[in-house]
């Protein structure tokens, strides 16, 4: 029987990842992307003019992953502190003894791992941000078709006044937006690096610069002005955006999973064969909203501890940079899981209306009480208005309470008290405020 990973790949990771994004992230999927950034080193001298170009196509053929074992590879690393020496070491006894001399030339460690990270990034990028714009156009689709959807809005866990449906999956949407946007823009920017042993390019001479510009050309990853070994700026922009994403997501699963509790009732999730129990039969649990607030917690901890590792020494970090590598794999991870269960948890949502109509009723009217102070404020003043509509609201029936004060039958009707206890009367902006977000998501998927 094969041993069970360390990293329990099969029982758990399946509950916090994405199949497609974990592809990008597995342990030969960054092993390639090293070997990309090899290949690339060569090619990119060659282009120079700093090694004849069928050396470069010698090493470039040999940089293919299945010709290495990235267990072996890894058990190697622990004595050089990163994989990349056994990789270079095996690289160089596998290419014609000419080639040999040009394996890694003029790189170091650091420049192969950090490029070959951000290639992971890339790769991962792609499927990532299509399940955080497909989250958001299933929250637009919602947030469409409840504009006017009448329900509670709560404040520091309580009932406070009314809003709609569509405003809170608008909300939702600009969440996801924005999240969408800034981890774009960090994967639009992830640098190549390139430096060699201190950041000097000494190993390519004058070529240097030039050098970068086509190394980072081959990989399709922005050319960075300078060597940017200690100078972390592209992790932790990177990191902020994975953050914001969990985040993002996490408010989301967080809103679904209270709407759906079993007293308050007013959105499912879909899905059928989801959510069992393995002691209750009749339960129905809200998974996606569960396992995407879980990822969403789990996000600070990695986060901090890549802006922890950030502060490095002189041109070589002596553990910040090796602190680096699995907590960024894991938010991605993490990111990539967040965002697919956002998808598919909004895109099966199951909206009761009813529901949210009589969670707004249950009150007898208690949450317009803000409208009420407000119609009479202009005949009593601000102040007493206010004590006015709290007394009647501390008795059995605040509609009844209110039409039996004369301060309220001096200035309002019964059928003004009635027009103020009408929740659709007391939305405010609630449906322009829909249509704004609608319009720049529609703007933004162009």
């Amino acid at each position: 029987m094969k041993p069970s990973s360390s990293r329990s790949e099969a029982l758990l990771r399946g509950l916090s990842g994405a199949a497609d994004v974990d592809a990008e992230l597995h342990d030969r999927a960054l092993l390639q992307a090293m070997l990309d950034t090899e290949a690339a080193l060569a090619r990119a001298a060659a282009d120079v003019g700093l090694l004849p170009a069928p050396v470069a196509d010698e090493i470039a053929g040999h940089c293919r992953a299945e010709r290495y074992d990235p267990a072996a590879l890894g058990a190697a690393a622990e004595s050089a502190g990163n994989p990349v020496v056994p990789l270079v070491r095996e690289l160089t006894a596998a290419v014609a003894e000419p080639a040999r001399p040009w394996v890694h030339h003029g790189a170091t460690s650091q420049d192969v791992l950090d490029s070959a990270l951000s290639l992971v990034v890339l790769r991962a990028a792609g499927p990532l941000l299509r399940h955080v714009e497909a989250a958001a156009d299933a929250a637009a689709d919602l947030a469409r078709t409840h504009r006017d959807t009448l329900m509670v809005a709560r404040t520091l866990g309580q009932q406070a006044a009314p809003s709609t449906f569509g405003l809170k999956a608008a909300g939702w949407l600009l969440g996801l937006h924005a999240a969408r946007h800034r981890l774009t823009q960090a994967r639009d920017t992830l640098p190549a690096q390139l430096g060699g042993a201190v950041g000097t390019l000494a190993g390519y001479g004058s070529a240097g610069p030039a050098v970068v510009d086509r190394f980072a050309a081959q990989l399709g990853l922005a050319a960075s002005p300078l060597p940017w070994h200690t100078r972390r700026q592209p992790v932790l922009d990177l990191a902020a955006a994975l953050g914001g994403l969990l985040a993002a997501t996490g408010k989301v699963a967080l809103d679904v999973g209270l709407l759906a509790q079993s007293e308050v009732g007013e959105v499912a999730e879909g899905g059928e064969g989801r959510g069992g129990s393995s002691a209750m039969p009749h339960k129905r649990n809200p998974v996606d909203s569960v396992l995407v607030t879980a990822a969403a917690r789990r996000g600070p901890g990695l986060v901090g501890t890549l802006f922890a590792a950030a502060g490095q020494e002189h041109e070589r970090a002596t553990g910040g940079w090796h602190a680096e590598w699995e907590p960024l794999l894991e938010l991605l991870h993490l990111a990539g899981g967040a965002a697919e269960r956002t998808a598919r948890m909004l895109t099966g949502l199951r909206v009761h209306p009813d529901r949210m109509r009589a969670n707004l009723d249950a009150t007898g009217g208690l949450l317009l009480a803000e409208a009420v102070a407000a119609r009479l404020a202009p005949a009593l003043g601000r102040a007493a208005a206010h004590d006015l509509v709290r007394r009647a609201a501390a008795g059995p029936s605040f509609r009844d309470a209110l039409l039996a004060e004369p301060d309220v039958r001096a200035h309002l009707s019964e059928p003004d008290v009635d027009a103020a206890l009408d929740p659709a009367g007391w939305l405010g902006a609630a449906g322009q405020l829909v249509d704004r977000a609608l319009d720049l998501h529609r703007d933004g998927a162009r």
